[in-house]
């Protein structure tokens, strides 16, 4: 089922798999339309001659010109679509160009604009006149392709709305944090077995002997199958620890995980337990929450460099990034170390409050070049992340980043005025982060 999922996600983030059952399906309701003409009335002519009067020649000159516009459009789609990666990928990061490509009413647009032009052609080569021998005009799939072109039609200025308002950095930010929150939904708790109830039980029942298993691609980790992790370490009664966690680069012959053990595994052991994990060439927020947060990052980097120095842009990254924190800040991240109930099976790697929170703010706060209102809504944002944080050692994590934009604030804002308001609700927040959560 995990390599199924994985083939769903690729599918899904191509621009050609939509627009192929597009086409698919408009093939399809031609040769339904072809065949219904004989089945519900041939003389539909006489019957209503304003909607079905055209001739043999008029269907195909009307057919053909279809055919001809909307391939012409569909070129110009195509075009567009990749002026707006472009785009996106200059403007903002090249990161976000896979959520350009995963965009359903791009693939659907381009589908339709293809599938009536597939449509026009399957139609076409069924017009026949007298002079052909036997004529047949299947006057209700003629019909279908006119009300198909006005479907076209429209459908090209919803496109061109859409393109307009996706290019929009509100609209990428949305799309990405709404990824990154259903990847949090779905991450945060796993189930890989159940948590052992201390970090000393994990010690004490942890292997002395570990044998390396290689990679066999180079690429990132994108996915782990966790029943099947699990299930692959019970049935062979060791241990597996994992050496990277998802979202890490892998080299092939390098090590990928290791299992306990006093033999080292067989060769068809390794292949099994590479094949628990998927390798590919980009990585992907499906089980990779940082890496949402890691685009958010990269467009309020951009924002705050001095060819773009677009301030407003790195507020609002910065005001998604306290969304997601402020949902990750009440939920369980499991820890390490894995088992099927009573015994140690996996020993897995992981983001934890500490590195996501560092991943969100710190490199906003090093790119930050004195911009008061940066700081400010970084400010804002560890007081609304700590109202929500109850562990302590989630708070000690949110005191290092008030210290480090702290350190920023003093060194960079050169207005005295405003770096003193700045320190003063800095010194307000950090001695908040002291007291225990939910003191005065």
């Amino acid at each position: 089922m995990s390599r199924v999922r994985e083939l769903w996600l690729r599918l899904r983030a191509s621009l050609w798999f939509v627009p192929t059952l597009v086409v698919a399906g408009a093939i399809w309701l031609a040769l339904m339309l072809i065949e219904a003409h004989s089945w519900i009335d041939a003389d539909l002519a006489a019957r209503w001659p304003r909607l079905f009067g055209a001739g043999p020649d008029g269907a195909r000159s009307m057919l053909s010109a279809i055919a001809t516009s909307m391939i012409t459009v569909a070129g110009v789609v195509f075009s567009v679509t990749i002026v707006a990666l472009s785009l996106a990928s200059s403007q903002y990061s090249p990161r976000v160009l896979r959520n350009f490509m995963n965009d359903r009413p791009t693939q659907f647009v381009l589908g339709v604009f293809v599938g009536i032009f597939a449509y026009c052609l399957v139609v076409l080569r069924t017009v026949r006149s007298s002079d052909e021998g036997a004529g047949f005009l299947p006057s209700f799939a003629v019909l279908g392709g006119v009300v198909l072109a006005l479907f076209g039609v429209a459908m090209l200025i919803y496109f061109i709305h859409h393109v307009a308002s996706s290019i929009h950095a509100s609209s990428i930010l949305e799309r990405i944090a709404g990824e990154t929150t259903r990847a949090i939904d779905r991450l945060f708790p796993c189930r890989l077995g159940e948590a052992l109830p201390a970090t000393e039980d994990c010690a004490a029942g942890m292997p002395t002997r570990w044998h390396p298993v290689a990679a066999k691609s180079t690429g990132y980790i994108v996915g782990v199958d966790d029943a099947g992790l699990l299930e692959f370490a019970a049935r062979q009664d060791r241990v597996v620890r994992l050496a990277h966690c998802i979202g890490d680069f892998v080299i092939e012959g390098r090590p990928l995980a290791e299992l306990s053990g006093d033999a080292p595994p067989g060769e068809a052991d390794a292949d099994a337990l590479c094949r628990l994990l998927s390798i590919q060439r980009q990585r992907t927020v499906h089980q990779d929450a940082p890496y949402g947060v890691q685009q958010i990052v990269d467009v309020a980097v951009k924002a705050l460099s001095p060819g773009v120095n677009d301030p407003t842009t790195a507020v609002m990254c910065i005001d998604h990034l306290t969304a997601l924190l402020v949902r990750l800040a009440g939920r369980h991240i499991p820890g390490p170390c894995r088992s099927d109930g009573c015994t140690l099976r996996v020993v897995a790697r992981g983001p934890d409050f500490e590195s996501l929170s560092a991943l969100a703010f710190d490199a906003i706060v090093s790119h930050t070049r004195g911009d008061a209102e940066v700081f400010a809504r970084l400010l804002h944002a560890i007081g609304i992340v700590e109202e929500a944080v109850t562990e302590p050692s989630r708070r000690l994590a949110l005191r290092r980043r008030l210290a480090l934009v702290s350190e920023a604030i003093a060194q960079t804002v050169s207005l005295q005025a405003r770096r003193d308001v700045l320190l003063a609700q800095a010194r307000v927040l950090g001695l908040r982060l002291e007291l225990p959560a939910g003191s005065e």
